[in-house]
């Protein structure tokens, strides 16, 4: 879950009402996020960087709020100040419109094919903020918002890259292209010299001051042709996903912003706009008010108009409703109009339909996380309050016990640590190198389940066997003494491909593996924890394997090579 810092002042202000500290953190309770922790510029300094730093500090006290995934409207002061407003009846949620522009003169945006934009980041939308007022508060929160929709729903700027600028400085139409980086050539961000497009992006992987810009010069670096927005003067205005140019800079005296979204994922590039015109038109002279851009693909013609703000329609059975919070239990409260009415707290205009005794919802742009009928379900359940609903037992009678598997694990886990094994938990991700080549194990490519995209090198495979993991710590730990040897164990899953026994495709199995390492072999030890297992699961030892019970297990000699792999090397 994201986490939104913000400071409480300014947010009790923008709800127009003070709380204590438990007051605030119930109330995020019943609206379904969560007070993380209340602190302050300084208690942060003094935690992450030491004393010395946070000398100084401001004491101004700040809210950690943590709030779902999806709401993107809730990652800055802005979003959830409102929502809690609406949540606490203090106002109706607000009716966003796309209004013609000046003189109805058009903002116009032409995306010109060519040079691999069409694969790289072929779409791109926009819209004018027009009058807006900054102060430093909103200045800084209208920055910490593309931050947060860069870090989330644009997935470091991979999907989405945002580009916010003061018209007065530039003038449309716009375009929109892929070119040489040496041909692009402006003076970026924070930047007192001019670069062109590949010394910037070989600046930014090497200068120490450009940390934070280093991770994102990797989505274009290898292109042969950078994406950049220019306007009619041939000015750069950005250089998407990396950096917007000093020209265009936003102030806190700017009065109209442009806002530009590139994209490889047009929906989610439409979900962001829409989110940043949703928190900052509200400081525009006709608050709520956008002026919309044409954006035209000069491949084929296409023109489109944007943002669309219009709502969505989602149509809920009111019987469903019922359903899912009361279940079949007689519902007293909760009628047609009081739905509507709950429906409205979570910022959703609701008529009742009574010819298919449903409920229409309206689903503004703040609310992309709406996407199915019982996501207003939900929605209703948090309005209403979970707490509200009665506690009741449920209408099936079951008693839960174990898995006998896990049982089972439960009973060796005990004996085996009363006969002096310490328990491992190691990962059930290794490498492939570790899982096969190390243990000199051939892989056919019919027993591991491979990771297609594997974050590090030592998680490719899912481990098919748990001997890995229990070398790995003993490598870990020998530096220590331990004169009575060591005894370790593991008790856990490993999984094999297993196409026609599994509707995955895959089947876990539950193993044990143990071993000891002291000063002499000790063969006899791991022996006695077989014999003891064998005893504790009923299953014999014999000592003919030809003249014996179904159910028996033997200790046999073995001819494979990777058991004793170091003492037939060392006899070579």
């Amino acid at each position: 879950m994201p986490t939104v810092g913000v400071k409480r002042d300014e947010l009790f202000a923008a709800i127009g009402q003070t709380f204590t500290d438990e007051e605030f953190d119930h109330l995020c309770f019943e609206f379904g996020i969560e007070l993380d922790d209340i602190t302050s510029e300084r208690q942060i300094k003094q935690k992450e960087q030491g004393v010395n730093a946070a000398i100084g500090a401001d004491d101004t006290v700040i809210y950690k709020i943590d709030v779902p995934a999806n709401r993107y409207d809730l990652l800055c002061v802005e979003g959830i100040a409102r929502a809690l407003r609406v949540f606490m009846k203090k106002e109706l949620p607000p009716v966003f419109q796309v209004v013609a522009a000046k003189n109805h003169a058009v903002h116009r945006l032409t995306v010109k094919h060519g040079h691999g934009l069409e694969t790289s980041r072929p779409y791109v939308v926009s819209c004018v903020l027009r009058g807006v007022t900054f102060t430093q508060p909103r200045y800084d929160s209208f920055i910490d918002l593309q931050d947060k929709l860069h870090q989330n729903i644009c997935r470091r700027r991979t999907l989405v890259a945002i580009g916010t600028h003061d018209l007065d400085t530039i003038e449309g139409p716009f375009t929109y292209e892929a070119q040489v980086p040496t041909d692009i050539s402006f003076v970026p961000l924070s930047q007192s010299r001019e670069f062109n497009a590949k010394e910037l992006l070989d600046h930014y992987r090497t200068s120490p001051d450009a940390k934070h810009l280093k991770p994102y010069t990797d989505i274009i670096y290898d292109l042969p042709a950078y994406p950049v927005i220019r306007d009619s003067n041939d000015t750069v205005l950005s250089l998407p996903p990396i950096i917007n140019s000093e020209h265009s800079k936003i102030k806190l005296s700017t009065r109209n912003v442009f806002v530009e979204c590139t994209a490889t994922d047009i929906t989610k590039a439409n979900v962001v706009l829409n989110t940043v015109i949703a928190m900052f038109s509200q400081y525009c002279d006709a608050p709520f008010t956008v002026e919309p851009v044409e954006i035209t693909y000069d491949r084929d013609g296409h023109r489109e108009v944007t943002p669309d703000l219009s709502n969505r329609q989602v149509v809920t059975k009111v019987d469903d409703i019922h359903s899912m919070l009361f279940g079949k239990r007689p519902v007293i409260d909760l009628d047609v109009q009081r739905i509507c009415d709950l429906c409205v707290k979570m910022q959703l205009a609701a008529t009742y339909l009574p010819a298919i005794h449903s409920i229409e919802v309206q689903v503004p742009p703040t609310r992309s996380d709406i996407l199915h009928a019982v996501d207003v379900m939900e929605d209703v359940g948090i309005a209403y309050g979970f707490d509200n609903i009665p506690m009741t037992f449920p209408p099936t009678l079951t008693v839960g016990g174990g898995q006998p598997l896990n049982n089972l694990g439960d009973h060796l886990r005990n004996e085996i640590s009363r006969a002096g094994y310490l328990e491992l938990l190691t990962h059930g991700l290794c490498s492939h190198d570790e899982n096969f080549k190390l243990l000199n194990r051939p892989d056919d490519g019919t027993s591991a389940v491979v990771l297609s995209n594997p974050a590090t090198i030592e998680f490719e495979v899912v481990r098919t066997t748990m001997i890995p993991g229990v070398l790995k710590t003993v490598q870990n730990n020998k530096g220590l003494s331990f004169k009575d040897g060591l005894k370790l164990f593991e008790i856990s899953d490993v999984v094999v491909l297993d196409p026609a026994g599994s509707d995955v495709g895959a089947a876990n199995i539950r193993r044990l593996c143990a071993l000891y390492t002291g000063q002499t072999d000790g063969f006899e030890v791991i022996h006695g924890l077989v014999d003891r297992v064998m005893q504790l699961v009923g299953v014999p030892c014999v000592l003919d394997p030809h003249h014996s019970p179904t159910n028996y297990y033997a200790i046999v000699p073995s001819a494979s090579t990777w058991l004793f792999l170091y003492k037939m090397r060392r006899n070579n």
